[in-house]
């Protein structure tokens, strides 16, 4: 019998040996964060964050007058180009694109058709 772990494996490495054969192989990664639609919604996600995310994404989404502007989840994407820097005064965020090919729903892992969204990745500042 299938554990949900097994099938979130299998799925993922499915997907990833068929993209992997396409003819622009790229890594995918699996991963749990923010998108949002445009790079604007983006850097206004990281102006409202203050270690809440969902309220971040609600006031976006309010802001917007779209209940789907940004949206927090796990998903399966190919990392694009850093677009832009971010900063607030406790961090600093990289933009980049990311072409989503995947999400984690409630019956596990689904193969989307390929969108670009819009990401955040925290940079470490830590001295070396």
């Amino acid at each position: 019998m299938c554990t949900k772990a097994m099938s979130y494996i299998i799925h993922v490495s499915l997907l990833s040996v068929l993209l992997c054969f396409s003819a622009q192989a790229q890594n995918v990664e699996v991963g749990t964060g923010i998108v949002c639609d445009t790079q604007k919604q983006m850097e206004r996600f990281v102006v409202l964050y203050h270690e809440d995310a969902q309220a971040a994404v609600d006031a976006v989404n309010a802001e917007e007058d779209d209940p789907n502007a940004c949206a927090f989840g796990t998903i399966a994407y190919v990392r694009g180009p850093e677009i832009a820097t971010a900063r607030t005064q406790n961090a600093t965020f990289q933009i980049v694109r990311v072409l989503v090919v995947g999400i984690f729903t409630q019956a596990g892992f689904r193969s989307t058709v390929p969108a670009a969204f819009f990401s955040a990745e925290k940079v470490d500042e830590r001295p070396a």
